[in-house]
Order: C-alpha cells, then structure tokens, then sequence
C-alpha cells in the first residue's frame, strides 16, 4: 500500500470562517505562506462565498492573486455557486471546492436549496472545471450524521457519492461535519467506498467534537485511505455543533501517520511554529491533543 499520506490544510478556510472575528490579508497570506514553508502542499486558502454571510472569507479573490503557488503545490477555495467559481477562476485559483451535504434538511439550512438542487449546480461547476482545466473537489457533507435529521445511512452516502464521481469530480472528500463518526463506521462506509472506486480519488474531513478524530483517521488508514484534511492548531468548529472541538488538528495527523511509518513531507518543528503564529493573530492559543507533548520534543 501507499506509504504517503497527503494534509490538505484547512485551516485558513475552514478554521478561520469559524472565528468570532476577522484576519487581515496581510495576517492570512502570512498563515498560507507559513504552512508552505512547513511543508504543506495542499492548502485551502479560502472561500468565494457573499462577504456578508462570511466576512472572515472577505477579499478571498485579493488573497489568491497575493499568494505565490510553489511547483509541485495546490491552493484550493470553497466555491459556493457559479458565481463563486466564476470569481474563484479569474483569481487564478487552480482547484475549487464544492459542497454537498448528504440529506435535505441540512442543504436546506446551510445554503438555503433543496439536495437535488445542490447536487445539480455541484454537476455544473464539476462540467465547468473541466471544460476550463480547473480540478474540481466535490465534498460530501454530514456523511455520518445530520443535525437535524440524525444518523445518515450508508447507503444514501454510497449513492450521493458515485453520482458525484460518476460526474467527473477529481476528489470526493467523505465529511463528518459535526464530528459524530465512531471508528467502526469510519472503516465499514469508506472500506466499502474504496472498494467500489479505489482510493486515488477518495478523501477524509473529520472533526474532534467527540474526541474520535485521530482514532477515525487511523480507521480510514486501514481501509486505504491517504489524503486527509487537518487544520493547524484544532482550528475550527461547526456552526451547527455549538462549542465543538474544530478539525482534527494538522500536528496530531501528521504525529499519527510519521509514528505509523508513513512519510507526510511536513516539518513538525515548523508547524508548530505555525501553530504559535495563528495563535498570536486570534489572541488565544491553538494547539491539537498532542501539541504541547510535541512542543516539549521539540524543544
């Protein structure tokens, strides 16, 4: 099996929309250009969405155009809609993020729009990338369990996502939005997923509201998972999860695959300077389940 695993880094997307308030964009191209020089690769910069709705997101556009991408590296944004991925192209972002989330009540919630309708706009902007040479991700949101509608079944995920890759996204990324996933189901939905499409194309979000985040990374190793994303510090959170712990925290990923034999290419000593850094910016601490222990190795 493949001894590489990738971090997609979310951190200033996912981590930073949650905050209660907003980073300059001097302070976020400091975050992106400090995980580049940690090692990541893969970063979500930012999303495309209406600054009103989410005004940590707010000039996105002057951020990519900001950022200069290394060989080798992918800077991704959220994209809400044609709009965004109209606005997300003319900034020169070269992969973009779409979302779909797994029942109807919380598409309904979340962006207003019915899962049926969700899904069609997710086909059009999978068409149009590739009609314009951009990577399209599609994620696959409250794949475990919905706020508002409870437990998810399997097979409803199965299906949603062979109609997404069947559409043409480049990555489906399995996301457990709230952080209610246990191990067991982690290893039996994307065991069974990668049987059926392989794992090239497959891909993990969790979330540590339970405290399960690593121990469902390390299920979804075993089933053959190798691309993950994390978020430097924890950073995060759920809208829809009030107090929940955010994203399983980039260290604690990247601790838990170099400590099983697997190679990341991310510096530990640098991320957690990283750590420090954003902590600084948001005026609280940051920091992961094992930060503080991988601190004092350091050190």
């Amino acid at each position: 099996m493949n001894k590489t695993v990738i971090i997609n880094e979310v951190g200033p997307r996912d981590g930073l929309q949650s905050q209660d308030g907003e980073l300059s964009l001097e302070e976020r191209q400091r975050f992106v250009q400090a995980l580049l020089d940690a090692g990541l690769k893969h970063i979500e910069i930012g999303s495309f969405v209406s600054p009103k709705a989410v005004p940590q997101m707010a000039g996105t556009d002057e951020l990519a155009k900001a950022l200069q991408t290394p060989d080798g590296a992918e800077l991704s944004a959220l994209v809400p809609n044609m709009k965004g991925y109209e606005r997300a192209q003319v900034a020169g972002v070269g992969t973009v993020a779409v979302v779909v989330s797994a029942t109807e009540t919380m598409n309904q919630k979340n962006i207003n729009m019915s899962l049926d309708d969700t899904m069609r706009v997710a086909r059009e902007i999978i068409a149009r990338g590739k009609q314009d040479g951009l990577a399209v991700q599609a994620y696959l949101a409250v794949a475990f369990e919905c706020p508002f509608e409870g437990p998810v079944s399997q097979a409803v995920v199965t299906e949603l996502a062979a109609q997404l890759l069947e559409a043409g996204a480049d990555l489906l990324v399995i996301a457990d939005t709230i952080g209610a996933a246990n191990p067991a189901q982690v290893k039996a939905l994307m065991g069974s997923l990668v049987l059926g499409h392989g794992s090239a194309r497959l891909a993990c979000h969790f979330h540590d509201t339970r405290a399960l985040g690593l121990a469902n990374v390390f299920a979804a190793i075993e089933s053959g998972v190798r691309r993950f994303d994390a978020s430097t510090g924890g950073l995060g959170g759920c809208p829809f999860a009030p107090g929940a712990k955010g994203n399983v925290a980039t260290e604690d990923v990247v601790m838990l695959c170099e400590q099983m034999g697997y190679t990341t290419g991310i510096k530990m000593p640098e991320l957690l300077d990283v750590v420090d850094l954003i902590g600084g910016m948001l005026g609280r601490p940051q920091g992961g389940r094992a930060h503080y222990w991988l601190r004092s190795q350091a050190a």
